[in-house]
């Protein structure tokens, strides 16, 4: 077996679901912490996070639901043992942090995080072109690390944690659209086909304007967290006037990885200064 093919069975592909669900926990510790919480308790938290989406992917290469399965007896030994290793660390990992029993609506985000991950798989295996919409599932689903950090530190829930879940929900949707828009524009177009292929997102950026500047109005996002989405919103109308380029998918994955590493950034500054 090839290293490559060891990584693949058991190491998530989906190199951006990582930012999709770090970004979410940083910024909801972060608030957590700036209302007066505690750091500690978000530890556990974060190893039974990360571990547990870690498991999806030996698992599901093991149980084959995937195109990327274990068939070969060592590649099944592989991803059983990973499996088994991964989910001890999150068990012992829950048990830390649920151990006070202080922490009994932390259950209800992960089974609402359960629930999202099923219907994902499900969607997927059913409905081969419903693609972008699973994706949504996932990041709605990764993206409530946010409160569930945030609960954890403080041990209540409050307005800016379900604002920062809405924020990378928003964030979220806004790259898996434009990453499907560079796949679906591999080919060589002009500006005026451009927006002829891009029209969907085209109209998906507009409505992000309109729901930043109706939750600003209700109070719900700060003017400081609205302007949080500047860098990726320029990055999507760009996309429009520039000369056409062939796709280049690492290239890619960077980019939008700089821009959640940008936006993360940008929301822990929020965050902090207390103008979330």
């Amino acid at each position: 077996m090839s290293e490559s093919r060891r990584h693949s069975l058991i190491v998530p592909r989906e190199h951006g679901a990582w930012g999709i669900l770090l970004v979410p926990l940083v910024t909801g510790a972060a608030a957590g912490i700036r209302s007066g919480g505690r750091f500690l308790p978000v530890l556990p938290l974060t190893v039974a996070v990360l571990t547990l989406f870690w498991l999806r992917t030996p698992l599901e290469n093991w149980l084959g639901t995937t195109p990327m399965r274990a068939r070969k007896p060592a590649e099944l030994r592989l991803v059983r043992r990973t499996v088994l290793a991964l989910a001890l660390v999150a068990g012992a990992a829950l048990m830390w942090t649920f151990r006070g029993g202080t922490e009994q609506d932390l259950w209800w985000i992960g089974i609402a995080a359960a629930f999202a991950f099923g219907a994902q798989a499900l969607m997927k295996k059913r409905w081969r072109k419903a693609r972008v919409a699973a994706q949504m599932i996932g990041a709605a689903s990764l993206t409530l690390a946010a409160p569930a950090a945030y609960y954890a530190s403080t041990g209540n829930w409050s307005q800016i944690a379900w604002a920062l879940w809405a924020a990378n929900l928003l964030f979220a949707a806004n790259q898996i659209h434009f990453v499907q828009l560079r796949i679906h524009a591999a080919r060589p177009i002009s500006r005026c086909e451009k927006l002829s292929v891009g029209r969907e997102f085209l109209a998906a950026q507009l409505a992000l304007i309109l729901i930043l500047a109706l939750a600003y109005s209700l109070g719900i996002f700060s003017g400081y967290l609205a302007l949080a989405f500047l860098p990726v919103l320029y990055r999507g109308f760009a996309w429009f006037v520039r000369d056409w380029k062939p796709l280049a998918v690492r290239s890619l994955g960077w980019g939008e990885l700089s821009h959640a590493i940008c936006f993360g950034v940008l929301l822990v500054f929020t965050v902090i200064f207390g103008k979330a």
